[in-house]
């Protein structure tokens, strides 16, 4: 491969001819890149799962329209994710003119420091080299934000420095907007930025032209404009001004994995499960299920507020606390190997409150009961996808009945897997089917343990079984009805 070349008149000579450069804007780039990577078969975004029939082919539509766009979606929706993975359908590298702090195109430049710089050394003018990363620009939209932010201000060093008059263009400091030209700009939250900001977005989109300072400034930019927001925001609020609406291509709704495996891909992928502290540390496929649903059920929870959304971090964080409460058992009985079990997930409350917002419904419930209330829900779930087959109910009343006849188990927290174990071997009929939890008979204790107090747990959450703080797994025994006289009443009268 032959050197890039570091100057305009060898830049001119090689591929990156004037006649190519020119007429290829950024959204031009884009596409051709995009419709390169379509009829070679190669994945567009990944990472992002559960969006390939919804969500990838309308960005696809709207980069091909060559269409600045806006992806409206609950928080927790991959949405930042997806406007970063952008940068892959751009080039490697573009030819830039040297020190220009707007990334000048060295055929059409359009800074007056760049064109002054041409008219004086022509072919020996300077070039670097911008690779796609750099060609990439966020900003979170806050109401604080400033003009001065997005577009530039003036700056008065600058000013001094070069002994320029302050209505000077060199002594204008680019903003955001501007250093991301031939590149993407994605700002996120969109409704929060300030009515006057989005004006001023507007106007440089479609116009090309902006005011600093009093001073107007011609800055025909080349940049794709891609946003954020949330439904509530944009509709109901209607904070977005309709001119800068009016101008945004199209408007792409995220959502949430519509399945619990697509959810566990997105959850596998970006959870820390990986430890470093010498042992192995797992959490069982059917817990993994449990955290899932744990997020399913509070999405469509009446007393969870469906406006704020429940972000996909909820089984994140709350699969990554799990993991962590085996490893801090396992860690103080010294033993080989972490397996989570269902007590791991109480000890996950904590990351599961600071993630849903309640109704007032559920403010009076409190964060912590519904907590409890949803992995209860959600065990529920798991367990009758796996145990409620005819074929399995003679077996799981067995176990009913061991605590029917008066069979209480309480197991420690802080109970080794071994000890554990023989507590629940106890219990007739309870390790039968671990197989129905891809658990094999002959597996370690860990891996026992944890699939028999999933199945136990799974009977409470059932109300086969009752479980308290106190007892432990426990039912309530059934009493023969009374007769009168053993109550104390007169027997009934009998009419003939």
């Amino acid at each position: 491969m032959s050197a890039q070349p570091t100057r305009l008149g060898d830049l001119a000579r090689s591929e990156w001819r004037a006649d190519r450069m020119a007429l290829r804007s950024v959204k031009q780039e884009l596409r051709e890149n995009l419709l390169a990577r379509i009829s070679g078969d190669a994945p567009l975004f990944p990472g992002i799962h559960g969006y390939d029939d919804t969500v990838v082919p309308q960005i696809v539509n709207a980069i091909l329209s060559r269409h600045n766009f806006i992806l409206l979606g609950l928080r927790g929706q991959a949405k930042s994710r997806i406007l970063r993975a952008l940068t892959r359908l751009l080039d490697p590298v573009i030819p830039v003119i040297a020190g220009c702090e707007i990334n000048d195109n060295p055929y059409q430049p359009i800074c007056r420091r760049c064109r002054e710089l041409i008219a004086e050394r022509g072919d020996d003018t300077p070039i670097a080299w911008l690779p796609r990363e750099r060609r990439y620009v966020e900003k979170l939209a806050t109401p604080d934000v400033t003009i001065a932010d997005m577009i530039g201000d003036v700056d008065p060093i600058k000013a001094a420095r070069g002994g320029r008059d302050l209505a000077d263009e060199l002594t204008i400091h680019y903003g955001l907007l501007p250093r991301a030209n031939r590149g993407i700009f994605a700002i996120n939250e969109l409704p929060d930025l300030a009515g006057k900001i989005q004006v001023g977005l507007f106007n440089i989109m479609q116009e090309g032209d902006v005011q600093i300072k009093g001073y107007p400034l011609r800055l025909p930019l080349d940049v794709l404009l891609v946003f954020t927001a949330n439904p509530d925001d944009y509709t109901a609020r209607g904070k977005i001004v309709t001119p800068l609406k009016d101008r945004i291509g199209s408007e792409i709704r995220t959502h949430y994995p519509a399945t619990v495996e697509e959810a566990m891909a997105i959850t596998s992928q970006e959870a820390w499960l990986h430890r470093d502290g010498g042992r192995r540390a797992e959490v069982p496929p059917y817990l993994c299920e449990v955290i899932e649903e744990i997020a399913f059920h509070a999405r469509s929870d009446k007393r969870v507020d469906r406006r704020s959304g429940v972000s996909q971090r909820l089984p994140i964080t709350c699969l990554e606390n799990v993991l962590s409460s085996a490893e801090q058992r396992a860690t103080r009985n010294r033993e080989p190997v972490a397996v989570a079990r269902v007590a791991d997930l109480y000890a996950a409350i904590p990351s599961l409150t600071g993630k849903i917002e309640l109704e007032y419904e559920g403010e009076q419930r409190g964060a912590e009961n519904i907590a409890v209330e949803l992995i209860r829900a959600a065990i529920a779930k798991v367990y009758g996808k796996h145990f409620n087959s005819t074929a399995v109910q003679p077996t799981m009343q067995k176990v009913v009945q061991h605590f029917e006849l008066g069979g209480e188990l309480k197991l420690a927290e802080s109970a080794t897997a071994a000890e554990s174990l023989s507590q629940l071997r106890k219990i007739d009929g309870l390790l039968t089917h671990v197989d129905r939890l891809d658990v094999s008979p002959k597996s370690d204790a860990a891996a026992l343990a944890a699939a028999a107090e999933f199945i136990l747990e799974g009977l409470c959450a059932q109300k086969r079984i009752n479980r308290s703080e106190e007892r432990g797994f426990f039912a309530e025994r059934k009493r023969p009805p009374e007769s009168p006289e053993a109550a104390g009443r007169p027997p009934r009268r009998q009419f003939n």
